[in-house]
């Protein structure tokens, strides 16, 4: 109990838990919220997600990086409107545009940048776009939350398995303290984290067929997909020699830092959970 106070106490970890506190109220509340309220919070973050990967690879300020914006931009401007037919035909388009950016910006430009204005489209835009798209599917405002309960829960369950059981290094160069038995935890916990929230969405829920194996069987495989999110996150950031992504969240670094694990897991969310309906 001392250990906690003393934790508790510090400055760095109170900001933390300040912050944690007010993403979570952010997320949650805006989200049964839904529209252009929604749209706008998850837009902003892409944005932002968008800004820290280019920053890492030094283009955020080149002209990859600001076509990369505008290309952007435009792709959220689809998803509002709902024009999925134009999706790909446009991500063909963004690739051109950047590879044009490339051949033009040659002088200063190296292919690794190159291929991070276009990965990180997809990273940080499409992917993330999914967490909106989540929310217009029907009962979206209670699915949307699989992302975080999959994510997050997994995180957690892996961490207090991995402290208390952890002896096998699942990533030691990645990762060292993330252990096997800790990414069984995590499993098992977003498991069973299914299995309830599938009975809660019994009675409030009638978009999926059958919600707690919907629920059970999302949370699972999503949870797994998380951890290569979270990997991907701190590959990118140690083959740069950086700490955190930005500082834009007191206490956790950057959106990327924050919300690795939930961008990969969206996408999984949407699909999987349309196969439920």
């Amino acid at each position: 109990m001392t250990d906690v106070k003393s934790k508790f106490a510090n400055n760095n970890f109170r900001t933390r838990v300040i912050s944690g506190v007010v993403i979570a109220i952010l997320f949650f509340g805006l989200g049964i919220v839904g529209g252009p309220i929604w749209f706008a919070l998850i837009a902003a973050v892409s944005m932002i997600a968008l800004w820290e990967f280019y920053r890492v690879f030094g283009i955020e300020k080149r002209p990859a990086g600001i076509v990369g914006y505008a290309l952007a931009a435009g792709y959220w401007a689809l998803v509002y409107f709902g024009a999925d037919a134009w999706m790909f035909p446009y991500l063909i388009g963004a690739f051109i545009a950047e590879m044009g950016v490339y051949v033009i910006d040659y002088e200063h430009m190296k292919s690794d940048k190159a291929m991070a204005a276009v990965i990180g489209l997809l990273y940080a835009v499409v992917m993330v776009s999914f967490l909106y798209r989540i929310r217009t599917m029907e009962d979206g405002a209670w699915i949307v939350w699989l992302t975080c309960l999959s994510s997050w829960g997994c995180d957690v369950c892996a961490y207090m398995v991995g402290v208390m059981f952890g002896k096998h290094k699942m990533a030691p160069i990645l990762s060292p303290k993330k252990s096997v038995e800790g990414a069984v935890g995590g499993l098992v916990g977003s498991g069973l984290i299914g299995v309830i929230y599938g009975a809660v969405l019994r009675t409030q829920s009638g978009a999926l067929k059958t919600p707690i194996l919907a629920c059970t069987v999302i949370c699972v495989l999503a949870a797994a997909i998380s951890m290569i999110g979270d990997l991907t996150a701190s590959a990118y950031k140690r083959d740069h020699g950086i700490k955190d992504y930005s500082h834009v969240i007191p206490g956790h670094g950057g959106i990327l830092d924050r919300f690795d694990s939930v961008i990969f897991v969206a996408p999984i969310v949407f699909y999987l959970a349309g196969l439920f309906m």
